[in-house]
């Protein structure tokens, strides 16, 4: 993991050298970029062209903003040459991250393309102002950062190949929706409202693509996001007739509707809609490097 957006005075030499031993090692290189613009995305594909390191662009909705098409197409391009580039976004318009990152340092609207009252405080669901603001940089928590346009996202989500991505934010009532509703947002919005894609490609996006991006890493992956004999049983049956997210900025996380059974590694963690309580069949999945 390079999260340099958020370490954005990292020195160049040091983050290519970082780049040459992930060549070295074929090991893959998950990247936030230096800060949302296209010449911070041009930075990460030449480290990795270069370099021959496999590289995951993370977030490339929120790091590409207005140039999304634009950045999705140099990805396209790099793997027409051969090389192993891929990119994920999660299908909302605001990101969330903690306000006293360097995401906020001097400049940030102007980077951004927003200003206070686009940023909403997790715990309180308040849009800021310059004065609270300033007070919770200096107090510090979690910010939900309203930045994106809905066609921006319907460009990434079509695109072929792009992975759809949840993003880990803490599990608590004001977090961003994406903790709970991403891949029921997806199916439920993007496919049977507004049929941006069709339901087979939607599926691959958040299952088969995202384990074979995984398996040159941690070979485990391969018995991951597809249903074939022998592979590990992690199965979610959902009605695409009734699936969708119910968690919202303004009212928090809740359970998604339309899931009606869900196993992990063969045993049920929901099931005729219902969670099944103390149910925790889960295993680690290891990278190659394990020891």
């Amino acid at each position: 993991g390079a999260p340099i957006g958020y370490m954005p005075q990292t020195d160049p030499d040091e983050m290519f050298q970082v780049y040459q031993l992930a060549g070295e090692l074929d090991a893959l290189v998950y990247s936030h970029v230096r800060e949302p613009t296209i010449s911070a995305i041009q930075e990460v594909i030449a480290n990795a062209t270069i370099t021959g390191a496999p590289l995951h662009i993370v977030h490339i909705n929120s790091m590409a903003l207005g140039k999304i098409q634009l950045a999705l197409d140099m990805v396209a391009m790099a793997n027409k040459k051969g090389f192993d580039i891929s990119a994920e976004l999660y299908p909302y318009t605001a990101g969330s991250t903690l306000i006293r990152t360097a995401v906020f340092n001097d400049g940030w609207r102007e980077k951004l393309g927003m200003d206070y009252g686009d940023l909403q405080w997790v715990s309180t669901g308040e849009r800021l102002t310059e004065a609270s603001f300033n007070a919770y940089r200096k107090t510090g928590g979690t910010v939900i950062l309203h930045m994106m346009k809905p066609e921006w996202i319907a460009k990434g989500i079509a695109f072929p190949n792009t992975i759809i991505a949840s993003d880990g934010m803490p599990y608590a009532p004001k977090a961003h929706p994406r903790t709970a509703g991403t891949f029921s947002r997806l199916l439920g919005k993007y496919v049977r409202e507004e049929k941006v894609i069709d339901l087979p490609t939607a599926i691959e996006k958040i299952t088969l693509l995202p384990a074979k991006r995984l398996e040159d890493i941690s070979p485990m992956m391969r018995s991951k996001g597809r249903l074939l004999v022998g592979a590990d049983a992690d199965i979610t049956i959902f009605d695409p007739n009734n699936i969708i997210d119910k968690s919202t900025f303004e009212e928090g996380l809740e359970f998604s509707e339309g899931v009606e059974f869900l196993l992990v590694n063969g045993a049920f963690v929901i099931k005729n809609g219902n969670t099944v309580q103390n149910s925790f069949p889960g295993e680690p999945v290891y990278g190659k490097f394990k020891k």
